[in-house]
């Protein structure tokens, strides 16, 4: 028995000198066959990335390391150089790429090569690619293209056919990425982000691949994440924040969560830092969503086209000092949003922009008064059609059209039907709508600190709108109904006191000019017909409640009265300013003049 299991025991040995002699030569071997292969591997992919991109592209590395054990590879101190010459030429002959692709990272690791496939059977398979910090620079060209109707461009199969049957790759990932969008005439930055992946799902070319329309660039999908972006801009008077930004080529999807736009400063603090007027925002959108967008043409062509864009639930506040005067010479046309629109730098076609539950509150704060007004729309949402400034699309349709509602002030909801000309010169547009019934009594917040009005009561039946508006104003009819108004007119504030009320011109306007009600007894409806001359410093808002509020006027019994345009309005603060500033030199000058006058008595 003794005998036995010593023999046993040799046979252990025998079978395990057996197995580390083999090991110990295939690890021999290995480390040979990778040093032996080095070069020639080294010299193919260089190579294969100069011939496959047409001498377009280099590709360079330090140093690579096989382990033909476990089939895998690392690349040191990688670089991927586009050749400017070679772009050049192809520009020339209108052949060229819209963008161009510089890479450098540390390390780049591939996983999973399957040597003897690649050798006997022309199929390179891989399970991995990996891009670990990579810094990676898209410079984007404006490149005409030629139309060739003679010659078709070779597949990328067909451009590598003569040397293998196949290129799979199960997943690229670009981890931890440092990404910059510049402007390749320039070298200017577009955008920069940092911390992004993206990753490549099954990467095949082969005779089949080649024609199949599923896939984005021969791979099931492209898709990319950026977490926790954060920028104070270039004036570093806000911060954005972004917590996901997420992007699928299958799902033709695009979505933001989370996105910020907070100001670093109170409102009258922030304002007072310019020297002319500027608009100051607090913005919190809970979810931006691009669908069905096109990335094949985004890449090609540098042209968006989304089937739809949704925006809400958001936040959107707005704050505007109308103690400061605009910029000398702005025309405030070119912020209208149709206007606005063809100066986006790339062609872009949305088809349908949906807002959903957006709570807006602009406020303004009225240098007379020393207050701010706010006027509040919530649950604001809508459609809006045909968003572009792509030229072919604009040949078709040259119209967006929007539906929008909002409850005003908390209370009345709000319904507008808006058309756009989108190429129109004098940026020429219509609107029309609703406003439901309302206590007139819950605009005073706004009345009071921006119009110097005080509502001391009426009700709103309903107020209907329709009128056609470009740069040069509006005009248009509004039927305003109502009941029991009654006004009080305030004056301004002396030295930064609190309004009061100017008695007589309160009798005056509500016993003579205003009509109580609308319709009145046995009376038809007033319906008033509209025309307002616009300036250039009247902005899009400014021209579609003045338009209302003239009708409104008119309907009252208070169109005799003038409203005052935007320059006028500047001119008046800047009047009662140095009015103001008068009066404390004065009273200055008298308390010095009482000090003197006692200490001379005192002496």
């Amino acid at each position: 028995m003794e005998q036995k299991k010593r023999g046993n025991y040799k046979v252990l040995l025998w079978i395990a000198g057996i197995l580390g002699s083999l090991i110990l030569l295939i690890g021999i071997s290995a480390i040979y066959l990778s040093v032996k292969w080095k070069p020639l591997v080294t010299e193919k992919l260089k190579n294969g990335v100069h011939n496959a991109s047409q001498g377009l592209y280099a590709l360079n590395f330090e140093d690579i390391h096989l382990n033909l054990l476990t089939g895998s590879a690392t690349l040191d101190r990688v670089s991927l150089i586009p050749d400017t010459a070679i772009y050049n030429q192809l520009r020339s002959k209108k052949t060229a790429p819209a963008n161009l692709y510089e890479l450098k990272l540390e390390k780049l690791r591939i996983n999973g090569v399957g040597i003897l496939t690649a050798y006997f059977k022309k199929k390179v398979e891989l399970n991995a690619i990996i891009l670990d910090h990579p810094s990676i620079n898209i410079l984007h060209f404006n490149v005409p293209k030629k139309v060739d109707t003679l010659h078709e461009k070779k597949t990328l199969y067909e451009q590598i056919s003569k040397a293998l049957n196949s290129i799979h790759v199960k997943a690229i990932k670009v981890v931890d990425a440092d990404l910059d969008y510049m402007n390749g005439e320039t070298g200017k930055a577009l955008n920069s982000v940092k911390h992004l992946d993206i990753n490549v799902i099954d990467f095949l070319v082969d005779s089949l691949t080649q024609s199949d329309s599923s896939r984005f660039y021969y791979t099931k999908d492209i898709n990319f994440v950026l977490k926790g972006y954060k920028s104070t801009g270039k004036d570093k008077m806000y911060t954005i924040k972004v917590d996901t930004i997420t992007g699928s080529a299958r799902g033709k999807s695009l979505r933001v969560v989370g996105l910020q736009m907070i100001p670093l400063h109170s409102d009258l603090e922030f304002s007072r830092m310019y020297k002319y007027g500027k608009d100051r925002y607090d913005l919190k959108f809970d979810h931006i969503t691009f669908a069905g967008v096109d990335f094949l043409k985004l890449n090609t062509e540098g042209s968006l086209h989304a089937n739809s864009l949704s925006i809400g639930p958001a936040k959107v506040n707005i704050f505007v000092n109308r103690e400061l005067p605009a910029p000398p010479g702005l025309d405030k046309v070119r912020n209208f949003p149709h206007v606005a629109l063809r100066r986006l730098p790339i062609p872009t076609v949305i088809d349908t922009l949906k807002l959903r539950d957006l709570d807006v509150a602009y406020t303004e704060y009225n240098p007379l008064s020393l207050k701010k007004g706010t006027v509040f729309f919530e649950n604001f949402g809508g459609n809006i059609y045909n968003l572009t400034n792509d030229s072919l699309q604009l040949k078709n349709n040259n119209h967006a059209v929007a539906k929008l509602h909002a409850m005003v002030m908390k209370t009345s909801r709000i319904d507008i039907a808006m058309d756009l000309n989108l190429t129109a010169k004098n940026a020429a547009f219509t609107y029309k709508g609703s406003v439901a019934a309302m206590d007139l009594k819950v605009l005073n917040t706004v009345a009071k600190n921006m119009g110097l009005v005080e509502i001391e009561s009426g009700k709103m039946q309903k107020t209907i709108f329709d009128i056609k508006a470009n740069k040069n104003g509006s005009s248009g009819t509004v039927a305003f109904y109502y009941t029991d108004l009654k006004v009080k007119l305030l004056k301004d504030g002396e030295l930064g006191e609190p309004t009061k009320k100017k008695g007589l011109l309160s009798f005056i306007a509500n016993t003579v000019l205003i009509k109580d009600d609308n319709p009145t007894k046995n009376d038809p409806p007033r319906i008033a017909n509209v025309t307002f001359e616009r300036t250039p410093a009247a902005s899009f808002f400014n021209l579609l409640w003045k338009g209302v509020l003239i009708g409104m006027r008119e309907t009252i019994g208070l169109g005799i009265v003038p409203v005052k345009t935007p320059e006028q309005a500047m001119k008046k603060v800047a009047e009662k300013k140095e009015e103001w500033r008068t009066e404390r030199q004065e009273r200055r000058a008298e308390r010095k003049k009482g000090k003197d006058k006692k200490k001379k008595e005192e002496q």
